[in-house]
């Protein structure tokens, strides 16, 4: 019902559109050019967040230009670079080599700047506990003003869990709780390693587990949301939120709200 898959092949491949999700704030892109191809992007009313994954490439608009973004061969080589652009801008994408990148896009009609957040920008954290341990990468947070995308990056040693103890951020209680969605994009740095992404609601009206590879996607429109990595296998999953309240407003399932004493 939630997941999907990237097959990584060449050119643009759309994931998620607002015809075709239950998530209604976000839609998900993934692009894989070769050196010198272009991507180019013309939707009223959008803002977007690039995330390059791998390589590197020029981003241009009318009124902006980021040359050579990008400093990793993959997800696991280092933190992320992001280009963030602003609702009604064109702009253009440009290999400089082989590059794959995320493209989330927003509902917005605000005239925010443009913006480039760099390896050295991002804002690395240890989180959790022992068993529920990862490392937090904040990408677009609220040092970067947007409409709703609110983006980052987590990586996840082989057996351990994240988005852990089970939280959810579905219903506009704030400064509780905010009404966000959510996409998760998966990567394993072995080629057989695998994980599980539960989806779940306390009501039982959502009840969904699923296996995830390399190159699986997992929306979350509601409910609570655990990552489980295989033991043997670290993994990676870029975390797209997209709310009118940017930021980590998030409740706890209650049966398991012990955990974080």
């Amino acid at each position: 019902m939630y997941k999907r898959t990237w097959t990584k092949k060449f050119g643009t491949s759309q994931i998620y559109t607002l015809d075709d999700s239950f998530c209604q704030k976000v839609e998900m892109d993934m692009i894989r050019l070769s050196d010198g191809e272009k991507k180019s992007y013309k939707e009223a009313n959008k803002e977007y967040a690039l995330v390059i994954l791998g390589g590197k490439c020029n981003v241009k608009g009318v009124d902006f230009a980021f040359e050579n973004a990008g400093k990793r061969k993959d997800v696991f080589d280092g933190a992320a670079t992001c280009i963030y652009v602003p609702a009604n801008n064109a702009f253009t994408i440009e290999a400089v080599g082989e590059v794959s990148i995320a493209v989330s896009k927003c509902p917005s009609t605000k005239d925010f700047a443009p913006a480039i957040i760099n390896p050295e920008d991002v804002v690395i954290k240890n989180l959790g506990k022992p068993g529920w341990e990862r490392e937090a990468h904040f990408i677009l947070d609220e040092r970067v003003d947007a409409n709703m995308l609110y983006i980052g990056e987590a990586f996840v040693k082989g057996g351990q869990w994240a988005s852990y103890p089970p939280h959810k951020h579905d219903d506009d209680n704030m400064p509780v709780e905010a009404a966000t969605e959510e996409i998760y994009y998966y990567e394993f740095k072995k080629p057989d390693g695998f994980g599980i992404q539960k989806v779940y609601t306390l009501e039982g009206d959502v009840d969904e587990t699923y296996t995830v590879k390399s190159g699986d996607f997992v929306e979350i429109p509601r409910g609570y949301h655990p990552f489980h990595s295989a033991p043997g296998y670290d993994s990676y999953y870029l975390w797209i939120m997209a709310g009118e309240d940017r930021g980590f407003f998030m409740t706890t399932d209650p049966d398991h709200k012990w955990l974080n004493n």
